[in-house]
């Protein structure tokens, strides 16, 4: 199952709002915390994705979540988030989620807008005659009771973790304590009985008739009149004590009181109740944290450790409660807790470095390869050089004249590769035309990013993960970095196919469609100039003819296009002059078709409609630079359905997709499986907004990495 773990920030940043406006809120949880959770549910089997709570998540949850009519089993948030600023904070995120249809962890807007507002929450409680201590409150310092007597507890009435909590036993004092908590923290103050005695947290965890009251924790205060302030729970947390020691019939009355306050406030599947009991066994309820804190060293983690939970089966229960009262019992999936699953592995090692594999990409596309740049294209070839070479890699150029060096990459001597992995270092732009990295919360831009660069950023990390796991010395692996993309390949086209012969399989890394689309068959593609002279002539006395006789040979060209063969004319370059100066014009054509055949066709229609209707102009086209079809076969059926079958375990969505521009993958013997598009989910190809997602960077990297551990199985060896 999906898992979205949204939490907030401890600053706001002012990009993630559209105003910073009121009460900021002082609760956060831990980022370590946020990542052993996110660590515990991939170890549970799910497919995990970090995402700070902002008004940005709604777009990162549609990119994340797979769609409703997909058939796909359903995501589902595990909510961390207090909230950034206002009233009620922890509503917003539940209210927001409910708004969107995404179901989520823990209570929803209402209970979480009682149990947090202290003083509706001591109501409710009375009204069902559930003990709590008397409490008074203060709008203003001013404010006088009657019946008001000392000791009494002051506090904020909607904050948590102890904040403002002081104990006064005079008028003067109280007064100073109610105005202090007033103007610091915008709200009434909660003026209350204070109970001397012992103090206790019990946590529960389920729903209805399922629901676990979890042994109980209790603090040894020492001093039956001291209080956990908020920095002794940060900074110096009171000793605790779990199960605590109570006489069964106090123990067993303390969880009955639990049990009915968290039915009676509507709360869901989990939450700690405070208590205090006086010196003659009286409880009284002090509130109830629907945000359960799951640090380490807190009472509800403590208090399922003595129920037998580890850290990691006790975040997988929470979300299990979660997913049961959302789905129902059938849709709880229990991982093989003996041995933790390979790509469960790899994911949790993706994700804690996704921030490193972007840095990567940032890297890559700050180096501008236009594909004439010499210099800066073997740039790019000696950084992955060295990346590679600390990943066991050894290394084969092969020198080009006028063009940068092609480099072979390999980490084993056999003479067969289990898998060759085919991408390129250039880019088609001039200079002028590059663009530099730039990136947003959902994508990531910049120049030759879909082309090839996020394929490389995507590879290097899944390299990554196979030597963390340590399957990358089983792989017999081979890379082959071309630098004449550009030019159709066909400097690098032999290099290609005798590297390709001694492969069992092929990948290519450039961009998938933004469906999950993996390239299994391609258009093929041929270049055509078509060049176009007039005859001067000295009676000319004005402009002659000759550009618009070019557009009419233009217009017939296009008419030669068909739904399975397409001609494109892709500029025009024309001059005419007065007097007898020759006119000239040149016309760049691109030819797209589904079979070897429909390209010849094409090609002879171009020459008859070059030469026919010449006039005075002498016309010929010259073919250049071009592409083969790919064309799917039986072998890369086979091989699909073998990266399909470990995208569905891995919670990675793809389809078999046919592109209408071809690549390297042209170059491969029909009879080797071949893939292209194994690099990130991306759009803009060839544009100057071109990208790529930022969530399918870490979903790609893991698909490679198990197709290449895959492919070096024994039964795909054979």
């Amino acid at each position: 199952m999906k898992v979205a773990v949204i939490y907030n920030k401890q600053t706001i940043d002012p990009a993630d709002v559209i105003n910073i406006y009121g009460i900021p809120t002082m609760e956060h949880y831990n980022p370590k915390t946020v990542e052993k959770v996110a660590e515990s549910l991939e170890k549970g089997g799910h497919t995990v994705k970090i995402i700070e709570g902002t008004m940005g998540s709604i777009e990162i949850l549609r990119s994340f979540f797979p769609k409703a009519s997909s058939g796909a089993p359903p995501g589902i948030v595990f909510n961390m988030a207090y909230g950034i600023q206002g009233h009620d904070r922890y509503t917003h995120l539940p209210a927001m989620l409910e708004m969107l249809g995404v179901p989520y962890t823990g209570s929803g807007p209402e209970a979480h807008a009682i149990v947090q507002d202290k003083v509706m929450t001591k109501i409710i409680l009375q009204k069902n005659n559930l003990p709590t201590a008397n409490f008074w409150v203060f709008s203003s310092k001013d404010d006088t009771f009657d019946d008001l007597t000392f000791p009494v507890i002051v506090k904020p009435k909607m904050e948590s973790t102890s904040m403002g909590m002081r104990v006064v036993d005079n008028v003067e004092d109280l007064s100073d304590a109610v105005g202090e908590e007033i103007v610091r923290y915008r709200q009434d103050a909660l003026v209350e009985q204070f109970v001397s005695g012992r103090e206790f947290a019990v946590g529960l965890l389920g729903n209805g008739h399922n629901l676990e009251v979890l042994p109980i924790v209790e603090f040894v205060l020492g001093d039956p009149d001291k209080i956990q302030t908020k920095s002794d729970k940060m900074s110096n947390p009171i000793e605790k004590v779990c199960p605590a020691q109570l006489e069964p019939e106090k123990a067993e009355e303390m969880k009955q009181l639990c049990k009915r306050a968290f039915n009676k406030l509507g709360l869901h599947d989990y939450t700690r109740v405070d208590i205090r009991m006086d010196s003659k066994g009286h409880m009284y309820i002090l509130e109830l944290n629907s945000m359960a804190s799951l640090g380490k060293t807190g009472s509800f983690v403590a208090a399922a450790q003595a129920a037998g939970y580890t850290y990691e089966t006790l975040i997988n229960k929470m979300l299990d409660v979660a997913v049961v009262r959302n789905f129902g019992e059938s849709a709880v999936r229990h991982a093989d807790k003996s041995t933790q699953p390979l790509h469960t592995l790899m994911r949790g090692y993706l994700r804690s470095h996704a921030d490193s594999t972007v840095q990567s990409l940032r890297q890559i596309c700050a180096v501008n390869t236009a594909v004439r740049n010499v210099e800066n294209i073997n740039r790019l070839g000696k950084i992955i050089s060295k990346r590679l070479s600390h990943l066991g890699f050894s290394e084969h150029l092969h020198r080009q004249f006028d063009l940068s060096d092609i480099r072979y990459f390999t980490n084993h001597t056999r003479e067969t590769n289990d898998v060759l992995i085919l991408s390129h270092l250039d880019t088609p732009y001039s200079s002028r035309d590059f663009a530099p990295f730039r990136e947003t919360k959902l994508k990531l831009f910049g120049t030759g990013v879909t082309e090839s660069k996020g394929g490389i950023a995507v590879l290097l990390s899944a390299l990554q993960a196979l030597r963390f796991t340590k399957k990358l010395r089983h792989i017999r692996c081979g890379i082959l970095f071309t630098t004449d993309d550009s030019l159709g390949g066909k400097h690098s086209a032999s290099i290609i196919s005798e590297y390709a012969l001694h492969s069992r399989r092929v990948l290519g890394m450039k961009w998938g469609d933004m469906d999950g689309g993996i390239v299994t068959s391609a258009h093929g593609r041929d270049d055509y100039t078509i060049e176009m002279h007039g005859t001067g002539s000295d009676d000319r006395p004005t402009v002659s003819g000759f550009i618009p006789a070019v557009c009419k040979k233009i217009t017939s060209l296009d008419k030669l296009s068909t739904e399975q063969c397409r001609v494109m004319v892709r500029s025009l370059n024309a001059q005419t002059s007065y007097g007898g100066a020759p006119d000239y014009a040149s016309v760049s054509v691109v030819t797209s078709y589904t079979t070897r055949d429909m390209g010849d066709d094409a090609e002879e229609k171009i020459r008859r409609a070059v030469k026919k209707n010449g006039g005075s102009a002498n016309s010929e086209a010259f073919r250049g630079t071009g592409r083969k079809p790919v064309l799917e076969t039986e072998n890369t059926k086979k091989f699909y359905n073998m990266v399909a079958d470990i995208a569905s375990e891995i919670d990675v969505s793809v389809r078999a997709a046919h592109r209408l521009v071809s690549s390297d993958i042209s170059y491969v013997s029909s009879d080797i499986p071949s893939l292209e598009g194994m690099g990130p989910l991306g759009g803009g190809f060839r544009s100057a907004e071109e990208y790529v997602t930022r969530d399918s960077m870490l979903d790609k990297a893991l698909l490679l990495a198990m197709v290449m551990h895959r492919c070096s199985s024994k039964e795909n060896r054979s």
